[in-house]
């Protein structure tokens, strides 16, 4: 519901006559060249009273700050880390994008933010066949696209062509292989029309599944499978090649509860409350400003002085002082997220799996979660974080350092020597810094081996490995739903977000006997060999499982977290 501002509106309208009053009287006397001092002291007077309450009421405003402002006409203010490489939910793969995608595209189904079970969306009904195999989906009547189209079950499946058409190169494609015939599409094996994707009529979408996946509700509520208007990107130029400019605000069609209205580049995104939207009189909020903003100490500045209502992050440094001074707004959520390095197996050394192994086997991770981060994060030693359902994470040692040399010197390199100088690549954070260091000094210490860091902008980062241009790339992971196959998933051989080069063809047969496999348990055991495979060759060397530490004005309300980081702004409002 609309917050209306009639203070503000107030406040400049009383400016406005005093303003109009005094400069009708400095007017008057400039035309007949008086000065101020042989004005009446009646006249003068009043003059200057005016000009003490117009000084008065501009001060007074001045000390308004955004987020007071924006509690007033419901505007929301938050940081999203990094400046956003695209906003097509077809390319990024990003967290700070993401949060702003989940404003401007509507799932077919959402989620109570309550229980994470799933709720309508686009679609206000579905049905799944006794063999969770076939998904019938009944879109609502009133959804429309922000340019007032209704938004039709074949908007939807071109939408999944376009993803999986080999030409776009999309990362995430790979997470539509859940229906049939969309792998086979995707690596140009097949005709879509044995893709699984069916529009009987405007408002039925029927998805065909290769194999049971009770987690595919959850599955929807990710980017990839957020239609897209085909239609209105063709207008703009090739809806299947990368680098059409359809996501400007004064192009881009959405479907979500807001519209995008500036986009700023590296100063802010603004998305208003879209008229078009089918549930807009629930929507709480009138606009969202995003700030992409790499570091975490001018993010946490911004919140000091009133500009931000939510932080991405919180600076290691602040974490205590916040715990003692301000705990209604530091916030420590659970997240299913992994921090790991991606090694470059194409490239010596790292293309042996002894020397990434002893990388990993060499990692003091306690020390890091415990000394270094010290916001709740712990240890990973395996990738998948423990808290996954139906899952029995492997068993594995945090740290051997003898088993490090021994492997370091089966590769050629004992007690380091004749190790060539390797780079360490992470993107603009302060966090990351510190860890990155902190491994830097242990490799060098117990290993014998020269690491050097390097630091790039996000886009860079991602850029690079894209292309294979890094050796070791630290980042994270976070779960797109609550299943293994989530973190597992990023290591087959296809996999658009693996980039490290390796490819295992047992660990893609072990993967695709879990598919296979409808008993729940038989599955997660066969999900665990394909990890404890992957993890002896180490392509991915996991660090600690993550939380989300980040600022919160108490002024937020209904910012409820989830593991996975999905945000419904529907349920978001806030208090004066």
């Amino acid at each position: 519901m609309s917050t209306q501002p009639p203070p503000v509106a107030a406040v400049y309208d009383r400016r406005l006559v005093w303003w109009s009053a005094l400069t009708s009287m400095r007017s008057r006397t400039s035309n007949k060249r008086v000065e101020v001092n042989a004005l009446h002291p009646a006249r003068l007077a009043v003059l200057c009273l005016l000009s003490s309450v117009l000084c008065f009421v501009t001060s007074c405003s001045k000390r308004e700050t955004p987020v007071q402002l924006g509690n007033r006409t419901g505007t929301l203010h938050m940081s999203i880390g990094s400046e956003p490489a695209d906003l097509d939910p077809h390319i990024v793969t990003g967290i700070g994008e993401a949060k702003v995608l989940h404003a401007l595209f509507e799932p077919l189904v959402s989620f109570d933010p309550h229980t994470l079970k799933p709720v309508a969306a686009i679609a206000e009904s579905w049905k799944i066949s006794d063999d969770g195999l076939t998904y019938t989906f009944h879109l609502r009547a009133n959804a429309k696209w922000s340019n007032g189209e209704p938004i039709t079950a074949q908007d939807c499946v071109d939408s999944l062509k376009r993803i999986l058409t080999p030409t776009l190169a999309a990362d995430y494609a790979y997470m539509l292989y859940l229906v049939r015939g969309a792998e086979e599409f995707n690596k140009g094996k097949a005709d879509f029309s044995a893709v699984g994707l069916a529009a009987p009529d405007p408002r039925t979408l029927v998805v065909q599944l290769t194999a049971p996946a009770p987690y595919f509700l959850q599955v929807l509520l990710n980017s990839p499978w957020r239609p897209v208007n085909v239609r209105a990107i063709a207008t703009v130029g090739d809806a299947y090649h990368r680098g059409t400019p359809w996501t400007t605000p004064q192009r881009i069609v959405t479907s979500g509860p807001f519209h995008l209205k500036e986009w700023t580049s590296h100063q802010r995104l603004v998305v208003e409350r879209s008229p078009t939207y089918w549930d807009r009189d629930a929507v709480k909020l009138n606009s969202i400003v995003f700030y992409p903003t790499d570091s975490v100490d001018a993010e946490e500045r911004m919140f000091r002085a009133g500009q931000l209502h939510l932080t991405y992050s919180l600076s290691l440094s602040k974490l205590g002082s916040y715990r003692q001074t301000m705990p209604d707004s530091l916030r420590i959520d659970p997240y299913l997220s992994t921090y790991f390095f991606r090694a470059n197996t194409r490239k010596p050394p790292l293309d042996n799996p002894r020397v990434r192994r002893a990388l990993s086997l060499a990692i003091d991770r306690t020390l890091i979660t415990e000394k270094v981060l010290r916001g709740g994060q712990r240890p990973a030693p395996s990738l998948v974080p423990p808290e996954t359902p139906d899952y029995p994470v492997p068993a594995l040692p945090p740290r051997d350092l003898d088993t490090a040399r021994r492997l370091l010197a089966e590769a050629g390199y004992p007690g380091g020597k004749g190790f060539p100088p390797i780079e360490i690549t992470y993107n603009n954070s302060e966090i990351l810094r510190l860890v990155v260091e902190a491994i830097q000094e242990m490799w060098r210490r117990d290993l014998g081996i020269d690491v050097q860091i390097v630091n790039q902008e996000y886009k860079v980062a991602f850029a690079n490995r894209r292309t294979g241009n890094y050796q070791l790339l630290f980042g994270d992971w976070v779960g797109d739903y609550l299943d293994a196959t989530t973190f597992l998933d990023l290591w087959r051989s296809d996999a658009g977000n693996n980039h490290t080069g390796w490819a295992n063809a047992d660990y893609d047969a072990l993967m695709n006997r879990a598919i296979a496999t409808t008993d729940i348990a038989a599955r997660g055991r066969i999900l665990q060999q394909a990890e404890l495979l992957m993890l002896e060759n180490a392509p991915c060397i996991p660090v600690y499982f993550n939380t989300h530490v980040y600022l919160c004005s108490p002024s937020v309300k209904g910012w409820l977290p989830n593991p996975m980081d999905h945000m419904d702004y529907r349920h978001v409002s806030l208090a004066p």
